[in-house]
């Protein structure tokens, strides 16, 4: 099954934002990761339930991508520890990433979502009993799907509240009046976004940019792109912008980006994760870049498994079959073998866990 026409894809996106992209300077922290004591509900990670294969969905989703044949091949410059899993696999998949997800410590799933009725709409359940289970919660990706606009958002975060508002993972800010978030992917596509204000009292609805003149409808910002944010752009005047109107500042960071096996002769810059030196360096910086001085409100972290552009921090493995050559974790933060396969997931957990300590510095 293919996916739906888009009408900006994720890579065009970035592709039209990352023409400057300048090499990461070198220096990681500290190698040793430090466990977060429980999931943050101030980290919120991207998380991608549009995988399916022939065993669960009966056929291939997403894995074929960039015209290959799974399992052997697939759209992806890196290989999960799981294979080429199906989202709508509980058992085998789902709830995998879920522990996976609390021992990195991030304690907001936020759920790629194309519309309602789509196939994420369909494994929404799934997530969000698999989330419940491990204790996490689910918010929202909106995507660029045919027709929307901010109608058709207010729509589907009616939709979403009647449907899923009363399940035990469905997001909830404790600080913000039990109001659930929706991140609205390249918000920049609509003009007019004042039909939100419909429903303040029920979201947090999240504009991906970091446009002044265009966020003022918004109940946040988020950044999405980790090559951005290893330019080190001047997110000083977006923060201010929060901070003075009571809006949560989210911006996101990464450890690599890579998609040419998915988007074969494609022409976005390829962000290398130097063996985790770019990940703590966008830790660094989104972590300083927060509202008035501080500390952001939440961090967004681009993402759990976007396979695709090798932003992903979900275990992958060099072990694979076929023939075909797969980059792996190996060597960052100095691990090696099966345990660099989850680098990523401790490194996370150690970056939450100063994310925490930091605001709870700041509240003394």
């Amino acid at each position: 099954m293919t996916a739906r026409p888009r009408p900006l894809s994720r890579r065009g996106f970035l592709a039209a934002g990352a023409a400057a992209t300048t090499a990461v300077a070198a220096g990681a922290g500290s190698a040793t990761a430090a466990p977060a004591h429980k999931p943050s509900a101030r980290a919120h990670i991207f998380y991608y339930p549009w995988y399916g294969n022939p065993q669960v969905y009966g056929e291939w989703r997403h894995w074929q991508q960039g015209e290959l044949t799974p399992p052997e091949a697939i759209s992806s410059n890196y290989y999960p520890v799981l294979g080429p899993y199906d989202s709508g696999d509980r058992r085998g998949a789902v709830d995998r990433h879920m522990r996976w997800l609390r021992q990195a410590g991030t304690g907001v799933l936020v759920s790629s979502w194309w519309g309602q009725g789509s196939y994420e709409d369909r494994m929404a359940p799934v997530v969000l009993d698999a989330a419940a289970a491990a204790g996490l919660q689910v918010a929202w990706h909106i995507e660029p799907y045919e027709g929307r606009d901010a109608a058709s958002v207010v729509a589907d975060i009616r939709y979403l509240t009647e449907h899923y508002g009363d399940h035990p993972a469905f997001h909830r800010d404790a600080e913000r009046g039990g109001r659930c978030a929706y991140y609205i992917f390249n918000s920049l596509l609509t003009v007019d976004w004042s039909p939100l204000h419909e429903v303040d009292d029920r979201a947090i609805v999240m504009a991906q940019t970091w446009d002044l003149s265009r966020i003022g409808d918004f109940g946040g910002v988020y950044t999405y792109d980790a090559i951005a944010t290893a330019n080190k752009p001047d997110w000083s005047q977006v923060a201010a912008f929060c901070a003075e109107r009571g809006m949560v500042w989210a911006p996101s960071l990464g450890p690599g980006y890579i998609d040419d096996r998915a988007v074969p002769g494609n022409t976005t810059p390829t962000l290398d994760r130097a063996q985790g030196r770019t990940y703590d360096l966008e830790w660094e910086y989104a972590m300083s870049t927060g509202n008035s001085g501080g500390v952001p409100d939440w961090v967004s972290i681009t993402s759990f498994n976007e396979w695709h552009e090798g932003t992903q921090i979900e275990p992958a493995t060099a072990d694979t079959p076929g023939a075909l050559d797969y980059l792996s974790y190996e060597g960052a933060y100095g691990r090696k073998g099966g345990r660099a396969r989850t680098a990523y997931l401790d490194r996370t957990a150690y970056w939450v866990t100063r994310f925490e300590a930091a605001h709870a510095r700041q509240r003394d």
